[in-house]
């Protein structure tokens, strides 16, 4: 499985259910990488989608134990070894931070887009700069947002899947 994620400088993904930056072309390479692919997210992560609506052209496997059913288009796992029975090897963990950090161990690679900038957040995915398990494969840019926000896209690759 791929985590897939965008993160500011202290790996801050979101504050009070929102993203924490807007990035047109993280927007784009996020859609491209995991259209016709299953997207695995949590409850919160759901709900922060226009009308809480699953994402379109994706199997959505949601992570809750709080959801009473899933709505249309998503299916619904209660825990984890549930979820890992099911899910593709081809499927984006694609947030929040709890599912990210749950699934984590499950994964070979990460693909993150890196805000060159310090954001307050509430929300955090784990820092693979400093996790031992993870290494940086490849890094794209600098780019540069509509606003002039510096970003790269990097990868990681778990060292034992190396």
């Amino acid at each position: 499985m791929i985590l897939i994620a965008a993160v500011e400088r202290g790996w801050g993904i979101g504050r009070e259910g929102r993203l924490l930056l807007r990035n047109r072309e993280d927007m784009r390479r996020f859609r491209a990488r995991t259209m016709g692919h299953p997207v695995i997210l949590g409850r919160k992560t759901l709900e922060s989608f226009p009308g809480g609506k699953p994402l379109p052209g994706r199997e959505n496997l949601v992570l809750s134990t709080s959801l009473a059913t899933a709505p249309e288009g998503a299916r619904l796992f209660r825990d984890l070894p549930s979820l890992l029975a099911y899910a593709p090897a081809d499927s984006f963990v694609i947030g929040g931070g709890e599912v990210y950090r749950q699934l984590l161990p499950y994964c070979d690679q990460a693909q993150i887009t890196y805000a060159d900038a310090s954001v307050p957040a509430d929300t955090f995915f784990p820092d693979l700069d400093r996790d031992p398990d993870w290494a940086l494969e490849a890094e794209e840019g600098p780019y540069e947002t509509e606003e002039g926000l510096p970003f790269t896209f990097r990868t990681y690759r778990r060292r034992d899947a190396v």
